[in-house]
């Protein structure tokens, strides 16, 4: 049974910085690459990031870039997402995903499965 595992959230200060967890389970971690997405209120589920079976090659939204890194742990099924310089925008339930890459920044969610997510709130 695949499951994600997501923790890290909470209510942070426009320009604060917030470190994702994200727990894999039931499927080979180590032959998947690995995403975080986000959706916000009355917004459709958007990728934000995702890295490699490797961890050498990662993508990022436009919107994140050079504010947010994603990592990856393969000895723990792990993968992180560093958010700094965070903005009221970046407010958004956000989920981890095992994901298949169709190209060089195109990925498809490869297994249907979502955990619950964690909350991400930036405001004052």
């Amino acid at each position: 049974q695949v499951q994600f595992v997501e923790s890290g959230g909470g209510l942070v200060q426009p320009g604060g910085s917030l470190r994702l967890s994200c727990a894999a389970s039931g499927f080979t971690f180590n032959s998947y690459a690995m995403s975080w997405y986000r959706q916000a209120p009355g917004k459709e589920r958007e990728l934000v990031a995702a890295v490699t079976t490797l961890g050498d090659d990662m993508t990022y939204a436009d919107s994140v870039k050079g504010r947010f890194t994603i990592s990856r742990d393969s000895a723990k099924n792990t993968v992180y997402l560093q958010m700094n310089s965070l903005k009221p925008e970046d407010t958004a339930v956000y989920y981890c995903a095992a994901v298949v890459r169709l190209g060089a920044s195109d990925y498809v969610e490869a297994f249907g499965s979502w955990g619950q997510g964690t909350q991400v709130t930036v405001s004052s």
